[in-house]
């Protein structure tokens, strides 16, 4: 299983936000290029990106600040945030990303989707953000009428190889991986499952690591010292 731990980026710095509340927000780097050769130096290889700004307005604010850490680093960089167009999604992969998440342009624009797999294959992932059984959208400030599990299967049909699901309850809170929901998905789906949200201990990262999940994103456990990004990350293995 291959660990992504987490850099979310507001106004160039890196920042957590608790359960998607862009009112609790917590800065830990100015400079989110030291926090990332801080990943690689503890023997991370991937880097999980969101610009919590995109998310909410559909632009590119940080690329910047993304470009300086792929440009810094070897980490295999994926990247999710407000991208709703393949403008957006051609500009993030000239500038280097290695995959391509998309999120509310998953729900609202089926045609984004069959486009950008078609263009780019398995460099298109799709963020699943999940509150109450159904899919949220919009930096989570808006709730869809779509199940995830019906979710799922049709981005799987549409070609999807990456889904990265988020159980927003469980997002900086610290309660541990909804184990029971990745369970469900690994056992109902054939593409590749990246755990995100409430991996908050190493019996979380054995315990996804034991259903065959194919990664998991380690957020704020990170930042607050309760993972070892190193052991983590050989647990893992």
């Amino acid at each position: 299983m291959k660990i992504f731990p987490a850099i979310d980026l507001y106004a160039g710095s890196a920042v957590r936000l608790f359960k998607g509340d862009y009112s609790q927000m917590t800065v830990y780097d100015r400079d989110p290029l030291n926090t990332a050769k801080k990943f690689e130096a503890a023997g991370a290889e991937y880097l999980h990106m969101v610009d919590l700004e995109g998310a909410k307005t559909g632009l590119t604010p940080n690329i910047d600040t993304v470009k300086n850490i792929i440009n810094n680093t070897s980490l295999f960089t994926e990247l999710g945030g407000g991208i709703r167009s393949m403008e957006t999604i051609e500009k993030y992969i000239s500038a280097g990303v290695n995959r391509v998440i998309l999120g509310t342009a998953a729900i609202t624009d089926s045609g984004l989707v069959a486009e950008a797999v078609k263009n780019y294959g398995e460099r298109i992932a799709v963020g699943v953000d999940i509150r109450d059984g159904f899919v949220a959208i919009k930096g989570w400030t808006e709730s869809s009428d779509r199940p995830f599990s019906e979710f799922c299967k049709t981005m799987q049909d549409r070609g999807v190889k990456t889904l990265i699901c988020t159980d927003i309850s469980r997002d900086g809170a610290m309660r541990g991986a909804n184990r029971e929901l990745y369970r469900e998905l690994s056992e109902n789906l054939s593409v590749n499952i990246i755990a995100s949200g409430g991996v908050s201990s190493i019996e979380d990262v054995k315990a996804l690591r034991a259903m065959n999940i194919y990664g998991a994103i380690i957020g704020k456990a990170y930042y607050t010292g309760a993972i070892d990004l190193s052991e983590a990350i050989e647990v893992a293995k």
